[in-house]
């Protein structure tokens, strides 16, 4: 296995506790090629979980909440935008607000300083406007040029003038940056390394990461993804972890003890065993555009492998299915991922989603089902 690169990651003693937040969110029905390529047999649908973060930092007293999932009243939205989702077959659940999910369990969220859109898309902007007026908004950069102002004002959008009124919003400037983890410009919002930014562009406009230092001696830190993958397929194998020969835990029988041959992928790779399985799709002619600039997410991708090269860093993406059934989450604290083994029992787990393609005919003890609910009536 190649040395993982050097990300340059300042050295700080500083951290902050974060916990990973099933928003009860759920979107079905979404088709997998509308976000990535090729097409393989059988993964048709994207699993859409959504998650968020707490993040709180103990020694300051501070708090931000890192993403906000969908807003529980969607009907909220203009209806175009609703009679485009039930063109395509996709229907959406959302039990409760984050905030809701938060106060359930105690946390004090009048106090919150901030919250943040990993980028402005339905399915992480939520309802800020469920926050105290004195709750900053952070959006990334070039959110508060090409995507404000919100509904009525502009009839295009699924963001709401009143999400925002009242409210600070502070957009990211990485230009001045002097601080890069890895190849990504970076942000020390706290101060005191225990907490970045990053920008990583492409899938949309102001598109951002969040990286926290959950334990120090050993360092470990949690990568808050957004949409800079939908699947972990995106992202893997790559330079650092290809495609390995035999794969444990076994992703289709979770049960067993016995590896799973990775032979068993070696027809569904794209170019060997250093190359994921997915690429960002292109946008396509009379079709609803996914991302902002595919390209531009690749070489975001790209930079994320890096990252992923690193065993004492969890990269959680928003839409991680395979995280059920592995993580612990909110209201417990995610800090001790490393301990707990997360990164390598989820590391090949997407791979659940290529049974059908790679030839397995046994039942896969997948974490859930996101197939339409017209074609399960």
């Amino acid at each position: 296995m190649p040395e993982a690169p050097n990300l340059n990651i300042p050295a700080s003693a500083s951290t902050v506790n974060v916990s990973i937040v099933n928003t009860t969110g759920t979107i079905y029905g979404l088709p997998v090629t509308q976000l990535f390529e090729p097409a393989i047999p059988g993964h048709d649908y994207l699993a859409t979980p959504i998650y968020s973060f707490l993040i709180q930092h103990p020694a300051l007293n501070r708090t931000i909440v890192f993403d906000l999932g969908i807003r529980k009243d969607f009907s909220a939205w203009p209806e175009g935008l609703l009679d485009t989702f039930k063109s395509y077959g996709i229907s959406i659940d959302v039990p409760k607000h984050i905030r809701e999910i938060l106060d359930e369990q105690g946390v004090d969220t009048k106090s919150i300083e901030a919250v943040v859109w990993s980028h402005p898309h339905l399915d992480h902007t939520g309802d800020p406007s469920t926050f105290e007026p004195s709750t900053t908004l952070i959006v990334g950069p070039g959110v508060k040029k090409d995507v404000l102002p919100g509904y009525p004002a502009k009839q295009d959008t699924f963001i709401l003038e009143a999400d925002y009124a009242g409210r600070e919003v502070k957009e990211l400037d990485f230009t001045d940056s002097k601080i890069k983890i890895g190849k990504f410009p970076a942000i020390d919002y706290f101060g005191d390394g225990s907490f970045y930014f990053l920008d990583a562009p492409g899938h949309c406009i102001g598109h951002i990461c969040g990286l926290a230092r959950v334990t120090s001696n050993p360092d470990s830190f949690i990568l808050m993804g957004g949409d800079i993958i939908h699947h972990s397929g995106e992202l893997r194998p790559h330079h650092w972890h290809p495609l390995p020969d035999s794969i444990s835990p076994h992703p289709f029988e979770l049960s067993s003890s016995a590896p799973c041959p990775g032979e068993l992928f070696h027809k569904l790779l794209r170019d060997g065993k250093e190359e994921p399985f997915y690429y960002p799709a292109p946008n396509k002619e009379g079709q609803q555009a996914v991302h902002f600039d595919p390209e531009l997410a690749r070489e975001s991708i790209k930079k994320l492998q890096e990252v992923d090269a690193h065993d004492n860093i969890l990269v959680a993406a928003a839409h991680e299915q395979y995280l059920l059934g592995v993580a612990d989450f909110f209201p417990k604290p995610a800090n001790d991922f490393l301990a707990k083994g997360w990164v390598q029992k989820t590391r090949w787990a997407f791979l659940a989603d290529l049974a059908k393609a790679a030839g397995y005919e046994g039942k896969v003890e997948a974490a859930g089902d996101y197939t339409p609910r017209s074609k399960k009536e």
